[in-house]
């Protein structure tokens, strides 16, 4: 019994809410940013991504798999599910390159290999905000040297996000992600915040004042509408980057993204916004 109960993966399965494309914004990011650092791996076999709770069907980590060989060939996928079930329904789509495995926050790899990228997506939302930190360092702990914890959430879609990047050390950034033409105004990602700080969203507390901002400076970029949801989505983070520290350029915020600094916008904090 002893020896059952220290092989029970650690958490609680998802609902399994799952449609392909879902996390094509969060791919595409992790492809784009964290590319040259799969690359850089130490790992003679190349670079392992894990797709941690990818739910009730594999789209998302075979989804992983495509857009990651873009910019790095060698790397390889393991898809990891808390329910044993998934993990067999999982098992036609195995091929070179991906395989599925029976697990949870202890990240089960063969061999005592470490990832250089666990994608945790939508799995921390059923949690209390107390729990998200332990999960962060549970996970950060099992990061190969260089790698990146992404944990996040969006809607059913993916037409919005919003993940916090983890580096072995900690917390580094949090990136909010849209199909612009969904939004209203930018504070619509608020629904999408990852746990950490979707009960955050009040007066007082620095995300709450950056989702300000942003809204701010989108209606004061209105007369770029005329141009496109792009044109005014970039003018407005460029507003908002002179007050807040937005670590990215033009080139991600063409795909709709801005990312901020996790310390200006984490729980409690003063914030680094005007």
């Amino acid at each position: 019994m002893g020896r059952r109960a220290a092989e029970r993966p650690v958490g609680s399965a998802t609902r399994g809410t799952t449609h392909p494309n879902r996390l094509r914004r969060m791919d595409r990011w992790i492809a784009g940013v964290h590319g040259p650092a799969l690359r850089r791996t130490a790992d003679p076999h190349g670079p392992v991504a894990v797709d941690l709770g990818y739910g009730a069907a594999p789209w998302t980590a075979v989804e992983l798999l495509e857009r990651l060989r873009v910019v790095c060939p060698d790397v390889s996928v393991v898809g990891i599910e808390i329910d044993p079930a998934r993990v067999e329904a999982a098992r036609p789509y195995e091929r070179h390159g991906l395989v599925f495995a029976h697990g949870g926050f202890e990240v089960p790899l063969p061999g005592g290999r470490r990832p250089m990228l666990i994608r945790a997506a939508n799995v921390l939302r059923q949690y209390g905000e107390r729990e998200v930190v332990p999960v962060w360092d549970r996970l950060r702990s099992r990061l190969a040297p260089g790698g990146l914890l992404v944990e996040g959430t969006c809607d059913e879609i993916g037409r919005r996000h919003a993940w916090v990047a983890i580096g072995p050390e900690g917390p580094r950034t949090v990136t909010l992600a849209a199909r612009l033409g969904s939004l209203a105004t930018p504070s619509d990602l608020a629904e999408r915040l990852p746990k950490a700080l979707i009960h955050r969203n009040v007066p007082g507390e620095p995300v709450h004042a950056f989702l300000r901002d942003l809204d701010r400076a989108w209606a004061a970029a209105s007369p770029y509408a005329a141009l496109g949801a792009r044109q005014r989505w970039m003018r407005s983070v460029k507003e908002v980057a002179a007050h807040w520290p937005v670590v990215d350029g033009p080139r991600r915020w063409r795909q709709g993204e801005v990312t901020v600094r996790w310390e200006a916008l984490a729980p409690g904090g003063s914030g680094k916004g005007t």
